[in-house]
Formats: structure tokens, C-alpha cells, sequence
């Protein structure tokens, strides 16, 4: 990353004023859900209803939305300026990871670009992936590959205070786009977790997806009690087929949410469905009132 590019994107983070210093809120915004933990959207999900970052983070405000991941970088400046959070930084994809040896160079050089960004603009989480299956693997040197890789980048994301936050994603959907990953090496949570425990840090955790966990292993908030230590982040979505979190899908999120409120989690919930309501701004109040519970 370029200097210029730093400079510009610290910038970002002062022209929003007082986003980190308290306020939270652009000057006569709405004021923010009041629950434990803080609300967020993936952008990309609405990238098929054209629409751009900046009327998503619109939308945003409206709602008392807190933050917005998922958007291109150049995005950042806009939506800050609106007063939200950037809660999750992005780094590698997920299907070039640590597990395969030939990226390894590239996954430490996107994780470290990423903590830079992150410390540049006051997010606190940066997220990673295993990367996917290739032939001849063996599992455990991957394991140990993706352990190490992680690793040499985690002094300097404890130095700036970020947190890496692992993604499980599921190998088994694929009734359409996105909505699962064959080949995935880290598609079951328990595994990914006992990643998390080799890597040691308070800085590197999971990104618990719900509908992702659902899809692989289900008993959604047993596993919530067990792992609240290692959890860093959420993502939701409706299943079967990633839409909205509404009647027609099978996961029970105010139970779910309560959950996550008595395990003390003041982190980010990102609401990651894929909108097909033919008004997708209701399909992100809906999203967002349904996860709407305090205990």
C-alpha cells in the first residue's frame, strides 16, 4: 500500500469528525439501535439491486444502523462522513488461502495491507479465510500452514488492535450464487475453532455465520455458549437460499440473538442475506428489527 493510499484513508477516518471520538453519529442523524451489540450490513449482498455504498449507507442511518463492511474501499471516505463504522476490513479472498502453500506470500502481504487500512480508519476487525482444497493436500500440514502464516502477521495486528476474525463457510448449499463453497477447507466450525486455539491470541478469532454454521453443524446456540471466548464477529442470513431472515427460512434469530446478548458479545452483527424482497430496504429493516432484542 502506498503512502499517498494511507494518507488518504487516514484522512477518511479525521473527516468523519467525531465517529471515533464518542459522537457515533453523523450531526442530525437518527440516533442508533439501542441494543448490547452493535448493528452492521454486508454491501456486496445488494450489489444486484444496483445498489452503490453510499445510499446503502444511507439506508443505514435511517435505521440507526452502526456500521457497514463489505463495500470497495474507496467507499470508506462517504459512508464514514455519514457516520458509520467500518466494521470489518477485508483481506484475501476466501478461496486463495494460507492452507495452500503457493499463497502464503500473498495472504501475509493482503492481512498485513489490511491491519494497515484497518488502523488507518478505526475499524477493529480485518477478516481471513483458509482458502480451498487443492489436490494432493493433506489436512494437517494445512492446518499447520494456515497456523504459521497467520501468526507472522498477528504482532503487528496486536500492535494496532486489530482483530483477525477467522470465516467458517459451508460446502454443502448450492441452490445459487454464494450460498455455499464446495471445497472449502474450513466448512466445519469445530475445526475452525480449534484453528483459532492453536493461533493463541486474543486478536485472532472466529467470524461466526450463522447460516453458514447452520447449513454444516446446526445446534446453532449450544455453539454459541460454547465458543462466546473465541468469537469476534457475526454474519446472518436466511436458510435455505441466503435471503432474508423472514417466516420462510428455517433459523429462529430472536432466540439466537438473545443468545449472543447474555454471552456479553458488544461486537458487530452484520446482517450477509441476499435480498429478494422486491423493496430491499425493507428487506434490511425487516433484517435489522428482527435482531432487534436486548435479552
Amino acid at each position: 500500500m502506498t503512502r499517498s493510499r494511507r494518507q488518504f484513508l487516514s484522512g477518511a477516518a479525521l473527516s468523519a469528525g467525531s465517529l471515533f471520538l464518542g459522537a457515533g453519529r453523523a450531526a442530525g442523524a437518527p440516533a442508533k439501535i439501542d441494543t448490547p451489540f452493535k448493528h452492521s450490513v454486508m454491501g456486496w449482498c445488494f450489489n444486484g439491486r444496483d445498489i452503490p455504498p453510499k445510499q446503502l449507507a444511507e439506508w443505514c442511518v435511517k435505521l440507526g444502523i452502526h456500521g457497514i463492511e463489505g463495500i470497495p474501499r474507496e467507499s470508506y471516505k462517504e459512508v464514514m462522513e455519514l457516520g458509520l463504522e467500518i466494521s470489518l476490513v477485508g483481506s484475501h479472498g476466501f478461496a486463495q488461502g494460507p492452507c495452500d502453500p503457493k499463497h502464503t506470500d500473498m495472504v501475509i502481504e493482503k492481512l498485513t495491507d489490511a491491519i494497515e487500512v484497518a488502523s488507518d480508519v478505526g475499524a477493529k476487525r480485518v477478516i481471513t479465510f483458509t482458502g480451498m482444497r487443492f489436490d494432493g493436500m493433506d489436512d494437517e500440514t494445512a492446518a499447520g500452514l494456515c497456523v504459521e502464516t497467520w501468526k507472522k502477521v498477528l504482532p503487528l495486528a496486536e500492535k494496532k488492535g486489530i482483530t483477525i476474525c477467522l470465516e467458517h463457510l459451508n460446502s454443502r448449499a448450492s441452490e445459487g450464487k454464494m450460498t455455499g463453497h464446495p471445497g472449502y477447507f474450513g466448512d466445519d466450525v469445530d475445526f475452525c475453532v480449534d484453528l483459532i486455539k492453536r493461533v493463541g491470541s486474543e486478536h485472532f478469532k472466529l467470524l461466526f455465520d450463522i447460516y453458514h454454521v447452520q447449513i454444516m453443524n446446526g445446534d446453532v446456540i449450544r455453539r454459541i455458549r460454547e465458543y462466546k471466548d473465541y468469537i469476534g464477529h457475526y454474519h446472518t442470513a436466511g436458510n435455505p437460499g441466503r435471503g432474508e431472515i423472514d417466516a420462510s427460512q428455517e433459523i429462529n434469530y430472536p432466540p439466537i440473538i438473545r443468545e449472543i446478548v447474555k454471552t456479553g458479545f458488544s461486537g458487530f452483527v452484520a446482517q450477509e442475506f441476499i435480498p429478494t424482497w422486491d423493496d430491499p430496504f425493507q428487506s434490511l429493516k425487516h433484517g435489522v428489527e428482527t435482531c432487534t432484542v436486548k435479552g
